[in-house]
């Protein structure tokens, strides 16, 4: 089965909404829980569900991500898999940057004509979901489906921030609608199965992946809608009345993480005694690089609720509900709750230690007696002592130049200084 099909994973536009973590940073590079980039998700349900040739889209900011596929991703020199990047490049026929996620594909084509394949599977670089590609390219077949798109259960609350669609009895897709007003929800109301009905979640939503037969997908891209940009806005909706569009419904936890707010209840989420991500499933491994670093070390801490990563040395006083990222420092008498710390590339040496402190700078992490409360706080902050940045409602929206405040949720900016008593 793997042979016969090829994944393509977009990365993603410039994540505006995600700012300021993309601020030096693609998308699908951003760290989540703790020692992981959000590319390491599609991929890893790539690599578990067989499929072993990938091209990942990228644009913008794509340094970094680069950077980690390439130190991640090694395959045996006696298989055919591969995880390749496809950077935007002006070529003679077409000067201008992606133009939306069909315009991505379509740049890209002429890579992707030289790798044989009988299916193309679209993915987003931004999503947390563990799902099997192989079931759904099963269900394509068995349809004899021109086009599959993956579907999720949603209910009232979430309808209108999605495409929504409705299938007739085969399961076959015959109507889109992007983002309806709930006004028009009941017209949208789709068989999902008993359990999901009694949960509430009636409508059908686009979950953004899709498999096309390779030829179609060609023929469409280069032809019938040469001008077409976008999948879920254009070119899906026109083929609905041309082809057999099939819905494959997805039922279990899946996260389109768009925005701060989204980033940092997927991260928290983690920590919870049974989350809806499981990190701890033998059958469902998430990827990443492999970093040879040393355990993490704790002295006098209560934690509760947390998820520590490798390398952090953690005299805090109490952590509870965060994930602590790789590397971390966090000092004597410091509080951690509901936070993300990403942690930092690089240990500081006892020289450098000794350097900073007589300069007047604080060291990397967090310093001691602090207080943090639903925050972010990016990669290789130096975060001085008795700070204080205590999150929530009652802060306005702010893009400060140390930090960002969205939803009530502080963004301490990657490399960040906070000088000693800082408060936010």
């Amino acid at each position: 089965m793997s042979k016969s099909i090829l994944a393509v994973i977009l990365g993603g536009g410039a994540g505006t909404r995600l700012y300021p973590l993309t601020a030096s940073r693609s998308k699908p590079a951003v760290p989540i829980a703790g020692k992981y980039r959000l590319v390491d998700i599609p991929i890893s349900n790539c690599i578990n569900s067989n499929i072993s040739r990938m091209f990942v889209l990228t644009q913008f900011n794509s340094a970094s991500l680069n950077r980690h596929i390439k130190n991640t991703y090694h395959f045996s020199a006696f298989s055919s898999a591969f995880v390749d990047i496809l950077a935007a490049e002006q070529t003679p026929d077409n000067p201008t940057w992606y133009q939306g996620t069909a315009d991505a594909v379509r740049q890209g084509l002429r890579h992707i004509n030289t790798f044989p394949s009988e299916y193309v599977l679209i993915l987003s670089g931004d999503q947390l979901y563990q799902m099997d590609f192989n079931a759904m390219l099963e269900n394509h077949i068995a349809k004899g489906a021109d086009i599959s798109i993956a579907t999720i259960p949603v209910g009232d609350r979430e309808a209108s921030d999605f495409g929504i669609m409705k299938k007739n009895d085969e399961g076959f897709i015959t109507s889109f609608i992007e983002k309806p007003k709930p006004a028009l929800f009941k017209d949208w109301i789709s068989d999902t199965g008993p359990e999901m009905q009694k949960s509430g979640r009636i409508y059908l939503a686009s979950m953004g992946i899709y498999i096309f037969n390779r030829q179609l997908m060609f023929d469409m891209l280069l032809n019938e809608y040469k001008d077409g940009t976008d999948f879920g806005k254009e070119i899906i909706p026109q083929s609905l009345s041309k082809y057999k569009v099939a819905s494959y419904q997805y039922d279990g936890y899946w996260t389109d993480i768009g925005n701060i707010y989204s980033f940092f209840e997927a991260n928290l989420g983690l920590t919870q005694d049974i989350p809806d991500f499981n990190l701890f499933d033998n059958d469902r491994t998430i990827f990443t690089r492999a970093r040879m670093l040393p355990p993490a070390k704790i002295s006098g801490t209560t934690l509760e609720k947390t998820i520590i990563a490798e390398g952090c040395i953690i005299n805090a006083s109490r952590i509870e509900n965060s994930v602590v990222g790789i590397r971390s420092r966090v000092g004597y008498g410091t509080t951690i709750v509901s936070s993300y710390l990403m942690g930092n590339d690089y240990f500081e040496t006892i020289q450098e230690i000794n350097h900073a402190h007589s300069h007047g700078i604080p060291n990397v992490g967090i310093g001691t007696r602090c207080y943090i409360r639903n925050a972010i706080v990016d990669k290789n902050c130096r975060i001085g002592d008795d700070v204080r940045i205590n999150g929530g409602t009652h802060l306005e929206n702010t893009d400060h130049s140390l930090y960002v405040v969205k939803d009530g949720i502080v963004v301490i900016k990657k490399g960040a200084v906070l000088p000693n008593g800082f408060v936010i």
